[in-house]
């Protein structure tokens, strides 16, 4: 069971529209929900990681991203949502264009909104951290364990 408040309702349905944009590679639809200054943050050891300041980064380390994908998708699984902020579960299914085996992982993606926009994206592998920064001390009976892939 999905957890939300009314109130981020909206949102959700927000980053629902995201994932299957970015699924589809439609960049510009991915981020029509974000603001103009949101802050994208990567572990450091995936290969992209790091810090992204600004719409105009994040889109383009998007499309960079998402243009070494020969298949796959980033399915949302579960939304956690406590005052601002959004967990989402998510499983990673990845062929990239220079490799013959899939990239396969769960993350967890845990966002931060304002006025119905995305400010912050931050991605966890340990999904309970993300449930943790969120502010949702409950996994629903999810297992908190997280299997990586950098994609």
């Amino acid at each position: 069971m999905n957890q939300s408040t009314p109130s981020l309702a909206a949102e959700i349905a927000a980053l629902k529209e995201f994932y299957a944009a970015l699924n589809r590679n439609d960049i510009e639809s991915a981020v029509k929900s974000f603001d103009a200054l949101i802050a994208w943050m990567l572990p450091i050891d995936y290969p992209t990681g790091g810090n992204y300041q600004g719409l105009e980064a994040v889109k383009a380390l998007l499309s960079r991203s998402r243009a070494n994908w020969a298949e796959g998708s980033c399915d949302p699984e579960k939304y956690f949502a406590a005052g601002d902020k959004i967990a989402v579960f998510i499983a990673v299914h990845v062929r990239l264009k220079t490799e013959t085996e899939w990239r396969t992982g769960r993350h967890a993606a845990a966002w931060t909104f304002r006025n119905g926009k995305a400010i912050e994206m931050r991605i966890f592998d340990d999904t309970q951290q993300a449930l943790e920064w969120v502010g949702v001390n409950d996994s629903d009976g999810m297992d908190p364990r997280a299997a990586g892939t950098r994609s």
